[in-house]
């Protein structure tokens, strides 16, 4: 499959059921849809899921991918992450009441930005900044670059409020996440970082300069979380010296760290 295919949103509804799933924290839920004809995407993309009622009433809700762009032997099976919102009307359906063999309209692959192959860069270092559930998108990213066996080296720094609100914590913290790789830097908001030795509180310069690439290393740099937390980022990696056409955002809701 070409990667101009691969890199186009494909806009039609695809039917999907939901295989597996399983508490990621005590309010995120990772879901396992199988999607027969799935045309295949990039790590960084996402999906638009839509809810039909009885009633005909429909509503859609974008999601993105944390699955590496790889066909799963008999099959596309992509893995997506729900935060569950309070009063929310997609959310608690997904995280409390959908369940295996239940099924879904899923549309995508959308997104041919915000992207990351082995393909690009010419082996140039990537610097991942996530808040709260953007880590996502960038998990994708980190589980194409293994499942490719890439060696290009990965900085991610991962801001969260809590280690309760860790999503992939068993993964990020395993030993060889990224064969030697992938460096990880957990920063929490409002309780201490054993690990790194910092103490609570949002994400700084001082972190990224700490934890990231130099600004003279030319970064590939992807920053995905709430609005007020993307903004903030960028802002600081400009101040850093990093250039505008290395940093990648997206960007979500109002909450977060």
């Amino acid at each position: 499959m070409t990667s101009e295919l691969v890199g186009r949103a494909v806009l039609g509804w695809r039917v999907a059921e939901l295989v597996e799933s399983w508490p990621e924290t005590a309010s995120a839920r990772a879901l396992v849809l199988e999607v027969p004809d799935w045309p295949g995407h990039r790590a960084g993309q996402h999906v638009d899921l839509r809810l039909t009622g009885p009633d005909g009433y429909t509503t859609e809700r974008s999601y993105s991918l944390a699955s590496p762009a790889a066909r799963s032997p008999g099959g596309w099976r992509l893995q997506l992450v729900v935060q569950r919102v309070r009063d929310g009307e997609v959310s608690p359906y997904l995280t409390d009441v959908f369940a295996a063999g239940n099924l879904i309209e899923v549309r995508g692959p959308i997104g041919g930005w915000f992207v990351w192959s082995p393909r690009e860069g010419g082996g140039a270092t990537v610097l991942l900044v996530a808040g709260g559930s953007g880590i996502v998108p960038l998990m994708s990213m980190i589980r194409e670059r293994r499942f490719r066996r890439d060696r290009t080296p990965f900085r991610l720094v991962y801001s969260l409020r809590t280690q309760a609100d860790e999503l992939f914590a068993d993964e990020l913290n395993r030993p060889g996440i990224g064969d030697g790789g992938v460096e990880t830097f957990v920063l929490r908001t409002r309780e201490d970082s054993p690990r790194s030795g910092r103490p609570a509180g949002r994400i700084s310069a001082a972190d990224l300069a700490a934890w990231g690439w130099p600004a003279d290393f030319a970064p590939r740099c992807f920053v995905c979380g709430p609005t007020g937390f993307v903004e903030e980022v960028a802002r600081l990696l400009l101040s850093l010296g990093h250039s505008p056409d290395d940093i990648k955002t997206e960007r979500f809701g109002p909450s977060g760290p």
